[in-house]
């Protein structure tokens, strides 16, 4: 006999269930770079001592990592917190009004193309099984897959931003003697952040190119202004 369609297990590969780490990876990753590599370009750019450059570094990427991790535990944090209001209203409307909820999952499913009698059968068979589940998922668009975890979140973006901003430190240690420091941590920041809107699209499966350019643009644009704050700074020190 051969076997029903509903019986085979088909896995696809999908990229939704990457989007919370990865956005707050390439979040810190991204941030760490331009802010730090920024301000080095602007103190750099102010004629300080490598020592003095290196400094001002090491204290922009401790200030700026735990900025990042505290920023994105609050956040998901706050997000967890108005999920499980959600699930606790839905919760209460469903010893409530059991016939209602049913009813309304049921027109949820209508309006996605369901015959009214199918839509109606789906309801009962999902709520006998759980519930607050095909609510959660069907009327609150909320997922087990994609739940938030805060300290997962802020791992990710303060230990991303650590990462990100050592590069540019590592620029200032490496730079050769009689190497203009603006030029090597402009240049090595730039290309970092290029192959990281790369890495980012292509572990996301978006397009390579227009990720790149667009986090090497807004690099560029920070480098530049703050190399003409430094400057402009320099001239009235």
């Amino acid at each position: 006999m051969p076997r029903r369609h509903y019986e085979r297990h088909h896995y696809e590969r999908h990229h939704l269930d990457r989007a919370g780490w990865l956005r707050a990876a390439v979040l810190g990753a991204d941030d760490g770079i331009v802010s730090v590599g920024s301000l080095l370009v602007g103190v750099a750019a102010s004629q300080l001592s490598r020592e003095r450059i290196l400094i001002v570094g090491v204290a922009g990427l401790i200030a700026g990592a735990m900025s990042m991790a505290a920023g994105e535990f609050v956040s998901v944090s706050s997000q967890v917190e108005a999920e499980r209001s959600e699930l606790e209203r839905e919760r209460r409307e469903l010893e409530a009004d059991v016939a209602h909820e049913r009813a309304e999952l049921a027109s949820i499913y209508v309006q996605r193309g369901l015959t009214p009698a199918l839509a109606e059968q789906v309801a009962v068979q999902l709520m006998a099984h759980d519930a607050l589940g095909a609510h959660a998922r069907d009327e609150l668009g909320l997922s087990p897959t994609r739940r938030p975890r805060p300290l997962q979140a802020a791992l990710a973006s303060g230990g991303s931003f650590t990462v990100g901003a050592l590069l540019s430190i590592v620029l200032v240690l490496l730079a050769p003697a009689g190497v203009g420091l603006l030029a090597v941590i402009a240049g090595g920041s730039l290309a970092a952040l290029a192959l990281l809107g790369a890495l980012a699209a292509r572990i996301g499966g978006a397009p390579i190119a227009p990720a790149a350019l667009r986090v090497t643009f807004w690099g560029a644009l920070s480098m530049a202004l703050t190399a003409a704050a430094g400057t402009a700074f320099s001239a009235f020190g």
